[in-house]
């Protein structure tokens, strides 16, 4: 006598809320910006901040060499979008309604509930407490709808203010990995700072801890 029995269907994974959700990112708000899916109307906008070379100075990538570039790369990102393999909001700050920068998840590990965050910022909203302003923003959103247990973020040494970022957020620093990474020609010492659900809320929403 064999017996059969229903096969146990997979939960929903942390991923695959993720990829859902950013097909049609929903639109956030916070006190001085708005978190909207990144369109074509942007480019002009990117291009202006992309071009920069202090803006890539600690990035993976390189200036932006012309306003077709952006055009393209945006263009690219709708499809990226549609697919769900795309996670970051645009940033516009709505006092000038300039489209400013990016903020969202550069890696998921659904093995431990882990989420890494990622922020590009245009300069001339350096030191204003923006950065810091749209990443507790994402973090919260991405704690309270995605059910992360954790939160990373890993910038190239240097960076000085990517690391005040990151401890305002409450982050502390997880480890210091000598020349682990290559870019643009080099080997590159990478800083990784988290933080986890109950140590975010404690240092920036006590009230709802």
């Amino acid at each position: 006598m064999f017996l059969f029995h229903k096969k146990e269907e997979k939960s929903e994974t942390m991923e695959s809320k993720i990829r859902e959700t950013f097909k049609s990112p929903p639109i956030l708000e916070s006190e001085r910006l708005l978190y909207k899916k990144i369109v074509p109307e942007n480019a002009q906008d990117m291009f202006d901040y992309s071009k920069e070379e202090d803006v890539t100075r600690y990035l993976l990538w390189t200036p932006h060499i012309s306003l077709t570039q952006t055009e393209k790369y945006i263009k690219l990102l709708q499809r990226k979008y549609d697919n769900g393999s795309f996670w970051d909001f645009g940033l516009t700050f709505k006092e000038d309604g300039r489209f400013i920068g990016t903020c969202g998840i550069t890696s998921i590990d659904d093995s431990t509930n882990t989420l890494e965050i990622g922020y590009v910022l245009a300069p001339g909203y350096w030191g204003k407490g923006v950065a810091t302003e749209a990443a507790k923003t994402v973090m919260k959103y991405c704690f309270d709808t995605f059910g992360a247990e954790k939160i990373c973020g890993k910038f190239m040494e240097g960076n000085l203010g990517s690391m005040g970022v990151m401890k305002k957020l409450g982050m502390t620093l997880e480890g210091v990995y000598k020349r682990s990474m290559y870019v643009k020609g080099e080997y590159k010492t990478i800083h990784v700072y988290e933080v986890t659900k109950e140590q975010f809320y404690t240092v920036n929403f006590p009230e709802e801890k």
